[in-house]
């Protein structure tokens, strides 16, 4: 399997998008019309050009000058920079779109995203096709992409135990993926750093991958190790290569980072693991999110593994019954170290009120006993989110170069990336910092997206793409959330089109619900 180069994807793009314009434009109205925008193709290494967009039903039937056509509303876009719309490839935001009250999926957006992927992380789920059908009868304001994850597979089968599936229980999983893959998902999910996929091996996941494989899907896996909790950062990279090897598979590494002070400029080294899977034919890609800060559970960050067999109630009966054991102490401490000691976590979503916005030294310090102590008692209390200081900047921008490096938000309660991860990348990266280009952050945000997910007629602004379009302020585009107010919109938006309908309109949600549920192509 070929490795796409920067080039074959802007290919890519174009032969699925790039269609003859309706010979019959001037005789018909458009439904809308937007004017006077600076225009993003899609295309790698094309500049913005002056131009407007005509759509008819759900597609880009127009871009050049429109002086002669007529349109149903007229969209000004003067000053404005006018774009396919942002493809998220990594979120959690699968309960926001299945909610009578968050399925408008805001906070998406109001940062130009048209469309989500969900089920990442191996929590996917099982019946996809029933979800599928529920968020297509709700409605829902993104577009949407569905994962079968593993972990969620796991529970399902073996009840999330720590052990060997059987190979019944392996046939049995296999089998579901199948479905899963037969109802339209985009391939397996994996978070072999979590519960319970932490408990398989790479066996079991070479297996379940070749069934997604099958029908052309997706491996996108969350590394069994990010830092060095067990194998190693290096190591589970290469984990995630041979798995895309032996099964035949795409790959596609979800929020690629080096976490952690022990890891820290492992970047390269990383980089060139994947460099040289591209170079030997393995299709395998990465989405990043624009921040030092990763987001977890508590849980996650500290406890070893095996506390966290079976679910939240079990766990947390077996946690509150139970004295640790020394080595298990010993374990919370050396991955509080890891992770840039208590004054790396931020308590961002708590039951307890009182810690929201205070990092673990502080809340340490107040009650007078060590971190690791205040920790675990925090931990058993139920769910308790964190904001992890725990990326070196050199390594966040050595990833985000690199051509086969897209962006993402891996948006959760409690983190500002849930709401505001392309405005920050674009304000940080390309206005403050200059790490990137306009042009190259625009593809890095869909076309490169699109190109590699198999979105057909996605990520691009030219005759025949779909009409999932952003026009966004280049001076007003920025983040208004922070570690401090994590769910505010971000601004800039100025109009969005999901699927040729109109989402946002002078900076307001219009109400419309235009999303649908994708399917992988065949």
């Amino acid at each position: 399997m070929r490795a796409p180069t920067a080039l074959l994807f802007a290919v890519l793009v174009l032969s699925a998008c790039d269609r003859t314009p309706d010979a019959s434009l001037s005789e018909q109205e458009l439904d809308v019309l937007i004017t006077g925008g600076l225009v993003f193709s899609g295309r790698s290494g094309e500049a913005l050009r002056r131009a407007d967009v005509g759509i008819r039903d759900d597609r880009i039937v127009l871009v050049g000058d429109a002086s002669g056509a007529s349109a149903a509303v007229t969209l000004d876009a003067a000053g404005n920079i006018v774009t396919a719309g942002f493809i998220d490839p990594h979120t959690h935001s699968l309960n926001e779109l299945l909610g009578e009250d968050t399925k408008a999926n805001l906070n998406y957006l109001h940062q130009g995203v048209t469309t989500v992927f969900n089920g990442n992380d191996g929590g996917g789920p099982v019946d996809v096709a029933g979800v599928a059908a529920t968020l297509t009868r709700g409605g829902i304001g993104t577009n949407t992409a569905l994962y079968v994850g593993h972990g969620e597979l796991r529970r399902a089968v073996m009840d999330g135990e720590n052990r060997a599936p059987s190979d019944r229980e392996l046939a049995d999983m296999a089998e579901l993926v199948r479905d899963a893959m037969r109802a339209g998902a985009f391939g397996l999910s994996t978070g072999l750093f979590y519960a319970p996929g932490s408990y398989s091996t790479t066996e079991e996941v070479i297996e379940l991958a070749r069934a997604a494989a099958e029908f052309g899907g997706i491996y996108d896996s969350h590394l069994r190790d990010e830092s060095n909790y067990n194998i190693g950062v290096v190591a589970a990279l290469e984990e995630a290569v041979a798995i895309g090897r032996e099964a035949g598979i795409q790959v596609h590494i979800a929020h690629i980072k080096a976490l952690g002070v022990d890891v820290w400029g492992k970047s390269q080294e990383m980089i060139e693991v994947i460099e040289s899977a591209r170079a030997s034919g393995l299709a395998i890609t990465a989405d990043q999110y624009p921040w030092r800060a990763s987001g977890t559970h508590m849980r996650n960050a500290l406890l070893p593994r095996h506390l966290l067999e079976g679910g939240i109630k079990e766990y947390l009966a077996r946690l509150r019954n139970i004295q640790l054991s020394p080595e298990e102490r010993a374990a919370v401490r050396e991955n509080l170290r890891r992770r840039g000691g208590p004054e790396s976590l931020l308590v961002v979503v708590s039951a307890d009120r009182s810690i929201v916005g205070r990092t673990l030294a502080e809340i340490a310090a107040e009650r007078g006993s060590p971190a690791d102590e205040v920790a675990l008692d925090i931990i058993r209390q139920g769910s308790t989110r964190v904001a992890s200081f725990n990326m070196q900047p050199r390594d966040v921008e050595a990833f985000m170069v690199r051509e086969w490096v897209m962006t993402s938000s891996d948006g959760t309660d409690g983190h500002p990336r849930k709401y505001a991860s392309f405005p920050a990348k674009y304000r940080t990266y390309v206005r403050q910092r200059g790490v990137l280009s306009l042009e190259d952050f625009l593809y890095r945000s869909s076309a490169l997206t699109a190109a590699t997910f198999g979105l057909e007629d996605r990520g691009c602004a030219f005759e025949g793409c779909i009409a999932d379009l952003l026009v966004f302020d280049p001076e007003t585009f920025a983040p208004t959330a922070d570690f401090g107010r994590w769910d505010s919109l971000s601004a800039g938006v100025r109009h969005l089109l999901v699927n040729g309908q109109i989402a946002i309109r002078d900076g307001e949600y219009t109400g419309a619900l235009a999303g649908q549920v994708l399917r992988r192509a065949d």
